[in-house]
């Protein structure tokens, strides 16, 4: 087995011992059964020629050509080694990671009619690194003193296919259950370094669930570009699944039209929820609240309101409250997890809740704001309309980008 790093800049010579260069790419055909097809030659005419692969007689320590030869040009399903694989990330299934080509394995093919090699899978470890600078026996003679023995990180080709050909992107070959294994933040941001085309091959396969879970992840301009180009029912239904205060950022990055395309097709409550916290957005204050919060009543008890807790905010990436609202739905009082710990089961809420409330406006500047919870050493606070009724919660982690731009 040979390695790229070990060919490329290896001396090319005619089978009469004419020297013509040296070897810099080779390009492959791309199937199961990746063969070589063409090597890419720098001459010493400081020009470059491609030449198929069915004039070369040897690769190890040289490369032996045919002293008739023809040169060629790349052809469709054709890669670059050097060019399309190495330094190129892919996703390790397997490991539920993303990993990087650091070195290419290629293997003489045993054919008695013709000279063939093939590709026959990539090394992701540190030894791939080392070799292509040279120093792979010097490291690893030095770390085997100490009783450290390196050893290649190797995938098969067999799990491998290209994924974008004008791009070079390439990934393991997949099955659904296995690629969902990966965390969605993780796939988003391997999606995000290659382009729209790709997103969208990787999100066809995904269950929807899922695929909503990644889509939530990806930065708004993606988000933008997937449900501009979905059609309105595709873009309503993904909708429901993501995250609300999500889903109301990228309904407001999308033209007035297309958004109202695909409001008409969600359910009427999920709906009036969506546009209501749309319409709160034309302040600061309200362009990054949430409306994920648990609210209960003042004659609730404990019991009922634990039973409440299991029930209702299992989904919540936040939750640090408990909010309390009267017949009216009006903000009289909060109470913390712990509050609720310390009180026997029958207890009612009224008893225990904090009825001095430090709450905000929409129109509260976001400073003040800050400067309460500061003050107070509150986790979030509770944002109301004049009327005192709950419109959602300000958390310090949604203020944390404010505060970071003005340090």
């Amino acid at each position: 087995m040979l390695y790229f790093s070990e060919l490329e800049g290896k001396k090319v010579f005619t089978e009469d011992r004419i020297e013509i260069g040296k070897l810099d790419d080779i390009i492959f055909m791309v199937s199961s059964n990746p063969k070589v097809s063409k090597l890419v030659i720098n001459t010493y005419r400081h020009d470059q020629l491609i030449l198929p692969f069915e004039y070369v007689l040897k690769m190890n320590h040289s490369v032996v050509i045919k002293k008739a030869y023809m040169t060629g040009g790349l052809e469709e399903n054709e890669l670059y080694i050097k060019k399309n694989l190495l330094d190129k990330q892919i996703i390790d299934i397997g490991g539920n990671k993303i990993v990087r080509v650091n070195d290419v394995s290629l293997q003489e093919l045993n054919t008695p009619e013709k000279y063939e090699m093939a590709i026959t899978g990539v090394d992701i470890g540190l030894l791939g690194i080392l070799r292509r600078v040279g120093v792979e026996s010097l490291a690893y003679n030095f770390l085997h003193l100490f009783g450290y023995n390196l050893a290649s990180q190797f995938l098969s080709w067999g799990d491998i296919q290209p994924l974008e050909l004008t791009q070079g992107k390439v990934r393991l070959k997949k099955r659904e259950e296995k690629l969902q294994d990966m965390r969605p933040e993780d796939l988003a941001d391997y999606l995000e370094k290659t382009n729209e085309k790709n997103v969208h091959k990787f999100l066809r396969i995904l269950d929807k669930k899922f695929a909503a879970e990644v889509i939530s992840n990806l930065n708004i301009n993606y988000q933008r570009d997937l449900f501009l180009h979905w059609e309105a029912d595709k873009s309503a239904s993904i909708l429901q699944l993501i995250h609300i205060d999500e889903a109301v950022d990228i309904l407001l990055a999308i033209p007035r039209k297309k958004r109202e395309e695909i409001l008409i097709l969600i359910p009427e409550h999920k709906r009036k929820e969506l546009q209501h916290l749309m319409n709160l957005s034309r302040t600061p204050i309200g362009k990054i609240i949430t409306s994920e919060y648990m609210t209960t009543t003042p004659t609730a008890t404990v019991h009922e309101v634990m039973g409440k807790i299991k029930g209702d905010t299992a989904e919540y990436s936040f939750f640090a409250a408990i909010y309390v609202l009267n017949s009216e739905k009006q903000l009289v009082g909060v109470f913390n997890p712990h509050d609720l710990l310390m009180q026997d089961r029958e207890t009612p809420v009224y008893k225990f809740m904090t009825q001095n409330l430090i709450e905000i406006r929409l129109t509260t500047p976001i400073e003040i704001a800050i400067r309460k919870m500061l003050r107070y050493h509150l986790p979030a606070l509770p944002v109301v309309n004049n009327n005192k009724n709950m419109l959602g919660i300000l958390t310090f982690d949604q203020v944390a980008g404010f505060i970071q731009k003005r340090l």
